[in-house]
């Protein structure tokens, strides 16, 4: 052999679960060397949405927001979100028939969500008493009568055309 061999090359580094995190920061590094993290949007700032109160959700229901998406999510969340606009829904229902089965379907669902042992945020919505409700729409249909202005007569006209 020559002593100006060409020197032993060390094989790649496999990579495996143990080698993986030594890979990522390698790479996390030189890029924040090569300023690839510089300027980002949000840099510096808050992360939006993060309130005083815990919610171990708040991911699930920004990304319902964000995306407009409807039907979709955890049964806890759906049921919380349609509890709040209830009372807007049963008030453009007509007749009483009606705003009886809508809260019935409602108080069906809430129990059955409760009853179901799947993983995800607890049932914290409570199902509604028909009876209070049903009083309560009548006060608001009737409060809301009595704000509306009255019908005006039809304008008379000062001509007539034939």
């Amino acid at each position: 052999m020559t002593e100006h061999s060409e020197p032993a090359r060390t094989p790649p580094a496999m990579l495996n679960a143990e080698s993986m995190p030594a890979i990522v920061e390698t790479a996390i590094q030189v890029a924040m060397r090569q300023g690839q993290f510089d300027d980002l949007p949000g840099a510096g700032k808050p992360i939006p949405g993060l309130g005083d109160h815990h919610d171990p959700d708040w991911w699930i229901r920004q990304k319902i927001e964000r995306e407009n998406l409807t039907g979709l999510g955890p049964p806890a969340l759906l049921l919380r979100v349609e509890d709040r606009e209830l009372d807007a829904q049963l008030d453009a229902i007509p007749r009483e028939s009606d705003v009886r089965a809508v809260l019935e379907d409602f108080n069906r669902r809430v129990i059955e969500a409760r009853r179901q042992l799947l993983g995800g945020p607890p049932v914290v919505t409570r199902p509604r008493d028909l009876d209070a409700e049903i009083e309560a729409w009548h006060e608001r249909r009737a409060s809301a009568a009595a704000s509306a202005d009255p019908p005006r007569p039809p304008r008379r006209r000062w001509f007539r055309r034939d």
